[in-house]
């Protein structure tokens, strides 16, 4: 869900409610909707799929391509893509099941891309959409708004990384197939909970009707 479009006023505050104390009321609006449905319209992630093969598994995001298709000079990826996550930081999963990438950091950067300079930014405009940087402190921000002044003293740094694991493939796999069987498990328990929340709810509705 990118956008809604409502007809009226009262119709926007209608997509979301609050509480005395101004807080989100995640049981009214949207909110509520997504609750009921045991689903969540906060932090949507990435919805696409992983490269393949890629230990870090980083988003397969399609890369700007130039009518040649190959990618327009100084192009170097995209950011959320950039970050290396140690090992032990990859088996992190939300309730969703979805890992700090395609959540935390998709949600932080979505399609920033990344230039050697800002001269090469500038000449693949036509192809950001969604904002770049470059390496020697160049920023162009969303819809093609440029953010100037001096960055003499800016460097955008990234940790130069072997590429190559730091750890055994077969545990990667092994590590995978865990994080998936927790995140099974935290899943079939709350629906479990789920369920036995709404067998309460008509054992009581049945009681007071009787």
């Amino acid at each position: 869900m990118l956008a809604i479009v409502c007809s009226t006023n009262e119709g926007v505050k209608a997509l979301e409610k609050y509480d005395t104390e101004g807080a989100v009321n995640c049981n009214g609006g949207l909110h509520g909707i997504g609750s009921s449905t045991g689903k969540k319209i906060n932090g949507r992630p990435f919805v696409g799929r992983f490269v393949d093969n890629d230990p870090q598994k980083k988003l397969a995001i399609p890369k700007p391509t130039l009518p040649n298709g190959e990618c327009p000079p100084g192009f170097l990826d995209y950011a959320v893509n950039m970050i290396h996550l140690d090992s032990n930081r990859l088996s992190f999963l939300t309730a969703g099941g979805h890992g700090l990438r395609e959540t935390l950091f998709y949600s932080l950067f979505s399609h920033l891309q990344v230039y050697k300079t800002r001269d090469e930014m500038l000449l693949a405009l036509r192809y950001i959409n969604d904002g770049a940087v470059s390496l020697d402190g160049g920023m162009i921000k969303k819809c093609g708004i440029f953010a100037l002044g001096s960055r003499q003293d800016v460097e955008v740094k990234f940790p130069l990384i072997s590429g190559e694991s730091d750890v055994p493939p077969d545990y990667i796999e092994a590590e995978d197939v865990v994080r998936k069987l927790k995140w099974e498990t935290t899943k079939l328990a709350a629906d479990i909970q789920r369920e036995q929340q709404l067998l309460d709810l008509r054992k009581g509705n049945s009681i007071s009707q009787d």
